[in-house]
């Protein structure tokens, strides 16, 4: 990717960045106006009116989430189970950030480290990439466990992962496998630690 095509992808990357924020802050007042946040049942009423439409923007917003951090990621998370149910909650959050995931990792590949060093600070890249330095096999490691994490900085972990040899196969198992538990974890610990916080103070 030469200098004026990674410039111009920037740019763009930018730009959704600022129109999803922009969105995001439309979105919220909207809700806040509607009643939505102050009582739940206004909430469902809107679910139940755009059972499909909702759904899927929420889908989308995940993905894009991935690729093009709009807000941090836990708080979609926590939206999607206050949204939709434990369940559905999280199941719309993995897929979502599944595909998004399976997306930025084809971005990288294909586009190579201007795209990742576009995104990831050079100081965290060459920190991750000094992995290699042991081998393949260790680097998929601990990638892995990193991903199992709720806290890692997946972006930047896929985007240097998709610089490696590491493969298809072994990206997809560690992603579908992996996710789930840091979804868990950062979804209901965002909803409920506040209260479970209180018991103890």
């Amino acid at each position: 990717m030469n200098d004026n095509v990674l410039r111009y992808v920037k740019r763009v990357f930018n730009v959704i960045t600022i129109l999803g924020f922009v969105a995001t802050i439309v979105g919220g007042v909207y809700l806040w106006r509607l009643g939505a946040f102050q009582n739940q049942a206004v909430l469902q009423q809107l679910i139940v009116a755009h059972r499909f439409l909702g759904p899927l923007i929420f889908l989308c917003m995940q993905v894009l989430q991935v690729i093009v951090p709009i807000i941090p990621g836990g708080i979609t998370m926590a939206a999607g189970v206050m949204i939709f149910g434990p369940v559905w909650g999280f199941i719309y959050n993995y897929f979502g950030i599944v595909a998004g995931s399976f997306l930025l990792f084809h971005f990288g590949k294909k586009y190579g480290s201007s795209l990742a060093k576009t995104f990831v600070k050079e100081k965290k890249y060459n920190k991750y990439m000094a992995w290699l330095d042991k081998g393949q096999k260790r680097f998929n490691i601990v990638f892995a466990l990193l991903i199992l994490s709720p806290i890692a900085p997946d972006d930047a972990l896929v985007l240097i992962a998709s610089q490696t040899k590491m493969s298809w196969k072994f990206f997809t198992w560690s992603i579908l496998l992996c996710k789930p538990l840091p979804i868990l974890l950062y979804s209901y610990l965002l909803i409920f630690g506040g209260d479970v916080l209180g018991h103890f103070l």
